[in-house]
C-alpha cells in the first residue's frame, strides 16, 4: 500500500522514503558494502535497533527499493537485494560520499575510492551496479 505524499515536490518525496537517518545507511550497506543478512545491518556500527530495522526493511520493500528471498543454505534466514529502483540511486550516493570526503576530515571512505570516485565516477558507477547484475538474487 503507498504511502500518503506530501506533496508533489520531487524532493519531498525523496525524502518521504529515505530521508530519515537510517534508510541511506541500509542502503549502504546493500549496494557497497554487501550485506545482505538482518544480522549484518544490526552489526553495521550505527547501533540501528531491530524494531526501527525491521520497520525499515518492510518499508524499502514496500516502496519496491529492496526485495527478499529465503536463504537456500538456511531456510530460516532471509537475503536482502536492492532492486533496480535502489540501484539507480547509485550516482546519488557516491555525489554524497563526495561531498562528506570533502567536507569531513575524518571520513571512513577509502582513499582509493575516493580517487576512483574523482577520477571517472560514471565508470565506478557501472562497476557497483554490474556486481547485481551477476546475482542470482538480483537477475
Amino acid at each position: 500500500m503507498a504511502r500518503p505524499r506530501r506533496s508533489s515536490c520531487p524532493i519531498a518525496f525523496a525524502l518521504d522514503i529515505f530521508g530519515d537517518r537510517w534508510t541511506l545507511l541500509i542502503l549502504r550497506d546493500l549496494i557497497f558494502k554487501d550485506k545482505v543478512y538482518y544480522e549484518d545491518f544490526i552489526d553495521a556500527g550505527e547501533k540501528i535497533s531491530t524494531n526501527i530495522l525491521a520497520d525499515r526493511l518492510k518499508m524499502l520493500k514496500q516502496e519496491g527499493l529492496i526485495k527478499s528471498t529465503p536463504d537456500k543454505n538456511n531456510g530460516r534466514k532471509i537475503i536482502y537485494s536492492p532492486t533496480s529502483k535502489a540501484l539507480d540511486l547509485i550516482p546519488m550516493i557516491l555525489e554524497i560520499i563526495d561531498w562528506s570526503a570533502k567536507y569531513d576530515s575524518r571520513t571512513a571512505a577509502p582513499k582509493e575510492f575516493l580517487e576512483m570516485l574523482k577520477k571517472d565516477r560514471k565508470k565506478l558507477a557501472r562497476q557497483i551496479r554490474s556486481k547485481f547484475k551477476k546475482s542470482p538474487t538480483n537477475p
